[in-house]
């Protein structure tokens, strides 16, 4: 299968990586100087440096050149460089089957992505989301590894999970688009929570009660949004929550431990290099747990943290403090 893969970042160079012994893969980037250095040294040294790309794996600048003849599509852009994005392809490509792997929500609009892809795409493009429990560096170093591929077309699932699968790179099937993507928004900011949590030395007892609190908000914003509970409490929801919260290549737990040190947002951002998008889901997040009366404290408290200047320490004091109910009633 000829596979386009747009967004030379870690996700989509790992993902380049995993395919190309298997696929025709070309892997876009839109800085064409980005191509030439690829080309050249075999490496993406910005965001996988250890990792040598495969000889087979075409490398380009082109769109129109990457999405020729290109069987299935995969955007592997972060959600504020989506609907650009999938604007260009559906200006160059006929229908093509697209496949997203960015998580959040869109600044302003507070659109989840297949909402945007709604928005963009004509509905001859199939389409689905791919996302789970995966950090890129051992997706491309061929680790073992298990993906979500939703779609509202349920044949288109499980037919491109089946192609797209192997041994080390697992990947299930769901009809269930919200379910999945609220998921994968969510745990990004429960992961700064944490961050915050092992940053000020808290202990494992209390990062186990914060990712359990975390899955219930989590949950209710799902159900609330169509989701369906077996999502959350599947690979693209409480696993995605586990891997992100405790893992140490996690950007957003970063962003939480650098903050349970008293660092200044825009530092943090500089010292990483990378996106981290808990730190933008957290104000949609916010503003969309309002708009459907939805209680999310811990989420909430991060939110405060990152746009209204609460000390790390003061909200987990905030937290600890509020009185406790039935812990299946919220």
């Amino acid at each position: 299968m000829k596979v386009a893969i747009l967004g030379s970042g870690a996700w989509g160079t790992a993902l380049a990586v995993s395919f190309a012994s298997r696929h025709q893969v070309s892997l876009w980037a839109r800085d064409a100087s980005l191509v030439e250095t690829m080309r050249g040294s075999r490496h993406n040294q910005r965001y996988l440096p250890d990792i040598e790309l495969p000889s087979g794996l075409h490398l380009s600048s082109n769109l129109d050149e990457t999405l020729a003849g290109a069987e299935l599509v995969i955007v592997a852009v972060p959600v504020a460089a989506l609907r650009d994005t999938l604007q260009q392809i559906a200006k160059r490509a006929v229908p093509v089957p697209v496949i997203w792997l960015c998580k959040g929500f869109e600044s302003g609009t507070s659109q989840l992505p297949h909402q945007i892809v709604a928005d963009t795409l004509p509905a001859s493009f199939p389409r689905g989301v791919l996302s789970g429990p995966s950090f890129a560096q051992e997706v491309a170093r061929n680790l073992p590894t298990a993906l979500t591929l939703a779609s509202g077309d349920g044949e288109f699932a499980q037919r491109t999970a089946k192609a797209l699968h192997h041994s080390r790179l697992r990947i299930y099937s769901s009809t269930d688009v919200v379910g999945v993507e609220i998921g994968g928004a969510i745990k990004n900011v429960l992961a700064i929570a944490a961050g915050i949590c092992d940053g000020m030395r808290m202990g494992l007892n209390a990062r186990a009660a914060l990712l359990t609190r975390g899955l219930a908000e989590m949950t209710r914003l799902g159900l609330q949004m169509g989701g369906r509970a077996e999502t959350l409490g599947g690979l693209s929801g409480v696993g995605d929550l586990i891997l992100t919260c405790t893992g140490d290549l996690s950007r957003n737990r970063q962003v939480g431990m650098l903050l349970a040190q008293h660092k200044s947002l825009p530092n943090i951002l500089d010292e990483l290099g990378h996106v981290a998008e808990g730190v933008y889901t957290a104000r949609e997040v916010h503003r969309i747990a309002r708009q459907h009366g939805v209680e999310m404290p811990i989420c909430e408290a991060v939110y405060r943290v990152l746009y209204e200047n609460l000390a790390a320490d003061q909200a987990v004091e905030m937290l600890l403090s509020r009185q406790p109910g039935s812990e299946f009633m919220g």
